[in-house]
């Protein structure tokens, strides 16, 4: 499948819709993330009450804070909808934004690096439903709730780190390419911290964006312009984000 956008058409995605999701799956592919990639494709179709027609909404806005409701909508259509209104309509300084019923949102890198392009520091990350449990034992408390940052330069190449608190993700149980069992908190023995930051992550945003999977963004205007320091510290060494 070289161009979803057929195939999304046909899933009853709007032109421009279609367009939206095939170049995020197209980046997921094009920077080896094959299990956000096409195969998604075809897993929407078969998401329960999808609705390609839905729209998200814009319920509360003031300065310094947004929060939008999916509606509905597929989370990578209403995660594109906040990004388009920050970009159209930058902070002063910095604003928290919550997206309330938002999934599936893809690889969160995606956004925000579409954000860092714009010129905007960003922070965002996601739940999903529980598929992590404690690595003492006990039911699944908390999904792999990635955090993405991304931070603006000079030199055009922005840097973006997008980290899952899984050992493997849940695309990649739903390709074949990992187990379920699998699917754990990483970082072995230690792996009781990155437990905590999806714990953390998941109640966080359940504070703000209330039950089910939802979405936080904190998006601000750079004062600096630290990425350039960096890169020449990090002679040969591939930093985060880097093709």
């Amino acid at each position: 499948m070289d161009d979803p956008r057929g195939r999304l058409r046909e899933i009853g995605f709007s032109e421009a819709d279609a367009a939206t999701l095939a170049d995020h799956f197209l980046d997921a592919e094009r920077r080896g993330k094959h299990s956000h990639g096409l195969s998604r494709v075809d897993w929407l179709a078969d998401l329960p009450e999808l609705d390609p027609a839905a729209r998200p909404d814009l319920v509360a806005s003031e300065p310094g804070y947004e929060r939008w409701d999916g509606g509905g909508a597929v989370g990578y259509l209403t995660l594109a909808a906040i990004c388009d209104a920050q970009l159209a309509d930058p902070p002063a300084t910095a604003r928290v934004v919550v997206a309330s019923r938002c999934f599936p949102t893809g690889v969160l890198g995606y956004w925000v690096r579409r954000l860092a392009d714009g010129g905007l520091v960003a922070a965002l990350t996601a739940t999903s439903p529980a598929r992590l449990a404690s690595p003492d034992g006990g039911p699944p408390l908390a999904g792999t709730n990635p955090i993405a940052i991304a931070v603006p330069s000079s030199d055009g190449r922005p840097l973006v780190a997008d980290v899952s608190m899984g050992r493997v993700t849940h695309g990649d149980v739903l390709t074949g390419d990992a187990a379920p069992e699998e699917l754990v908190p990483f970082g072995g023995d230690r792996a009781h911290k990155s437990f905590a930051l999806a714990v953390g992550v998941q109640m966080l945003v359940g504070a703000l964006a209330g039950e089910g999977p939802g979405a936080v963004l904190v998006v601000a205007r750079p004062e600096f312009d630290p990425v350039p320091g960096l890169r020449s510290l990090a002679t040969g060494v591939r930093l985060p984000g880097d093709r």
